[in-house]
This record gives C-alpha cells, structure tokens and sequence, in this order.
C-alpha cells in the first residue's frame, strides 16, 4: 500500500487539496475559492477539503504539505508574508496541526513546484537541477549534489529578482533591472501597453483579442504572438533575450544537469524554451553547459500540490 500525503495549493484565488501517492500520482482532489484577506477562513476551507478526501482514503495520510506564495518561516511554518493574501506573521501550519492532527509542512509555492518536478516530474533521476517558473512573477527552486537549497533564512529561490540590468525598469521589489521586471507576465503586460500606446498602428491584433488597451495581459501576447503579430513577436523577442541572460547566469553559477522551464508565460509561448536553449549553448562558459539538458516541467496543473505533498511524505520519512 503506498503511502499518502496532502498537497495544499494555496493561492490568492483558488485553494486546491490533493491527495498524493509516493509515485506522485493524485488519487483524490478538491477545489475551493480562497476567502478573501482572512486566514481563519482559510484555515477552515483547507480543513474542510482535508476531512472530506481523508473519508475517501484507505488509508490515513503520513502529513500535509502547504506550498503559499509568500516567505515561510522554515521551522514554525508562520507565513511572514503573503502579498496575494495580504498576510503578516499567520502562523498557518500550528493552526493547521492543531485542526488536522497532523504533521503540516509549509512552503514556499514556487519551491514546492520545483520539489515536484524534482521528484515526480522533469527532474527525476537527477542531483543537480534548476526550474524556473515563469509566471505572473518569476520565482523557482535549486537542487544542488541532492539538497533543495532553502538558504540561511528560507528565502533561496527568488530567482525573479536577480538584477540583470543596472538601469532597467523598476521592480515590484523596490529595485531596478530584476529579471522580473523585464520577463515576467506583469511586465510583458505593461510593456505591451506602452508599445500599443507608442505604435497604435501596429497593435491592432493585441487591441482586438484584448478589447481594450487596459486589458492586455501577458496571455493576450502570447496568443497574438502565435499568430505572428509582429509586435508581439517584438515583445517576446526581448523577453526571450533578458530571459537567456538570468538563465546563462543560473547555469554558470550552478552548473546543473538538467533547467527546468516552466510557468504561464513558458505554457503560452514555448518556443521560449528552445531559444533559451541556444542562447545558454552560445553565452554560457562550456564547463558549466557541456553535460547541460534544458526542457520543460512535466507536472502542468498538478505541480503545486504534488510539490507540496512531496514535502508532507519526506518529512514523514526522515522523522
């Protein structure tokens, strides 16, 4: 019988619960809108969703794992800080420990995802891996000599706020020239703005599948560059440049067997992944890239909560 956890995919919009196999395989889920700015409330929608799959188990999960987009204390589990919940110092797995009876690990969502893909997915079989999650923000996971890097305070991974341009745009961090700032879906947004603001004539087909100027998104370039609009394609071909460049620097600072794309941005245009992929192979040092594999996350949808129940089973073996 193998054994399972729960994975808890928390967002700022939806909460998905899983029930997940040491295989990696999801046996039972649950989906549930995530209350808006009240920790209590989710609290009890997350333990809702645990007691109903829990009746449909066979067996009793070994723990829970919450992967959250936000800076988790490692030891306690207390969420520092959540942008997407509007969170402070929520001391998320106590209570969930306390509600569920059961050992509750929390995460990083981001490197919960590359935990996933590390053990389940894309990066199975290796010691020496990066992903990289290109969404609405940029963020991702390091696997060095078989260790997923968490760093002094928790925090390694933020992979988005490497400067990768001294004067370029201002970052959401407060700084200027993140890889963010430049490649992730809200700047490829705000960039598509300004240009269909700057060449109005050259924009039409952003306008029309957008419908409105506000309304453009990242998604909204990456359908119009599909089509061969040419200034989507213009877009996405800086995107793709800064992109090679954070990635060259991952590569020579690392030395991975395996990067590991993926995210909204990547799923939308993912010719990006070959592209990267013959930027690293001209501009990354040849010790660092000779035995370099690039491809793309395999978990898709799943990622978060296999990720996160990943986290519940191998805490579970090494206590």
């Amino acid at each position: 019988m193998p054994r399972i956890a729960l994975g808890v995919d928390l967002g700022g919009t939806k909460i998905e619960v899983a029930a997940v196999d040491d295989g990696g395989d999801v046996r039972h889920r649950r989906r549930a809108q995530t209350p808006a700015g009240d920790a209590d409330a989710v609290c009890r929608t997350i333990v809702q969703a645990v007691g109903e799959i829990r009746e449909d188990l066979e067996v009793d999960p070994v723990g829970v794992g919450v992967g959250v987009a936000g800076q988790v204390e490692r030891e306690s589990g207390v969420v520092r800080f959540a942008p997407n919940l509007d969170w402070h110092d929520v001391p998320l797995g106590a209570s969930l420990e306390e509600a569920l009876d059961l050992q509750v690990s929390v995460l990083n969502d981001v490197r919960a995802v590359a935990l996933g893909e590390w053990l389940n997915g894309a990066g199975r079989n290796t010691d020496d891996m990066v992903c990289v999650f290109v969404g609405t923000g940029i963020g991702g996971g390091v696997v060095s000599a078989g260790h997923l890097l968490e760093g002094c305070s928790n925090a390694a991974g933020e992979i988005g706020h490497m400067v990768v341009d001294l004067d370029g745009p201002a970052c959401h961090c407060g700084r200027t020239g993140c890889l963010e700032a430049f490649a992730g879906g809200w700047a490829i947004a705000r960039d598509a703005m300004a240009a269909a603001t700057e060449r109005p004539d050259d924009a039409a087909r952003l306008l029309e599948i957008a419908g409105d100027l506000k309304a453009i998104t990242a998604e909204t370039v990456g359908q119009a560059y599909r089509e061969g609009d040419a200034l989507a394609c213009d877009i996405m071909d800086e995107v793709a440049r800064v992109l090679t460049v954070g990635l060259v620097n991952l590569v020579n600072t690392f030395n991975p067997c395996r990067l590991i794309l993926g995210g909204g941005v990547v799923d939308g245009v993912p010719e990006l992944v070959a592209r990267v992929r013959a930027g690293i192979q001209q501009d990354a040092l040849e010790s660092a890239r000779a035995r370099l594999e690039v491809t793309t996350a395999k978990l898709g949808a799943d990622a978060g909560v296999v990720g996160a129940a990943s986290a519940a089973l191998r805490r579970a073996t090494q206590h």
